[in-house]
């Protein structure tokens, strides 16, 4: 299931679409598909509107100073933050976009919770020995978090995974949580986990649109715009299937 989780989403991504019309053009011998995808390729890469759409996907959310977040029973830490790297003699874990961990560290290291869940990632063509909340454990711990207020859920694969995880792991506690991700995946998220019981009190971190003036090289296509645009595509196509997925089931 996780194989279709991740691509199907692809075969709607900009970039695809993109090839797919390319390639039309070119087997039917027509200019003006191959015109069209070049304008799609220049528009959806461009810094002046992938910054836009992706501002929309991951500002749903603000997010409060820690003083004015609630206690509650557990700051919850999501997945997706490391990578597996070998490079030489050394093979082990290296930090992507650690802004979770250290929300989740800030959070609790600032009384807002009585324990700090970390969720066990995994994906089956990973190559690291442990999954990532392990990991991350033995980062909170050298942090000075006291291992007995970290907690561990069985390993997962994706955010659904995440949040019925998390609902084994506080099974006889009160369902209060801070939940912490990227803002681009909180909506999705805190969905998933509402749907599970939780009352959510969300902290997205990780952004990746800042506030700044308009330059002329907003107008000039780049990879990262692209790399922008697809993960925007793919986040609004997976926060529509689950909400396709809620009205089917309240529908049974």
């Amino acid at each position: 299931m996780i194989y279709l989780h991740k691509f199907l989403p692809i075969f709607l991504s900009p970039i695809f679409l993109i090839i797919l019309i390319t390639a039309y053009g070119l087997i039917i011998g027509a200019k003006r598909p191959i015109i069209f995808a070049i304008a799609c390729l220049y528009f959806f890469s461009t810094p002046l509107v992938s910054d836009r759409i992706f501002y929309l996907i991951e500002n749903n959310f603000q997010r409060s100073e820690i003083s004015e977040i609630p206690k509650v029973e557990a700051i919850v830490v999501l997945s997706g933050m490391i990578t597996y790297v070998k490079s030489g003699t050394f093979s082990g874990n290296e930090w992507g976009d650690p802004d979770r961990f250290f929300g989740g560290i800030d959070l609790f290291q600032k009384g807002k919770a009585n324990q700090l869940i970390f969720t066990e990632g995994k994906l089956p063509w990973s190559k690291s020995k442990m999954a990532e909340g392990s990991y991350l454990k033995e980062k909170a711990i050298s942090f000075g978090i006291t291992q007995s207020k970290i907690l561990l859920t069985e390993e997962v694969e994706n955010t659904r995974d995440e949040a019925k995880a998390v609902s084994k792991v506080l099974k006889n506690y009160d369902n209060n949580i801070i939940l912490v991700t990227s803002a681009f995946h909180m909506p999705r998220a805190k969905h998933l986990f509402e749907q599970e019981g939780f009352k959510v009190f969300p902290y997205p971190v990780d952004f990746k649109v800042s506030e700044r003036s308009l330059t002329i090289m907003d107008f000039f296509p780049a990879s990262s715009g692209l790399d922008k645009t697809s993960i925007a595509t793919r986040e609004l196509i997976g926060r529509i299937y689950y909400k396709v997925l809620s009205w089917a089931n309240i529908l049974r």
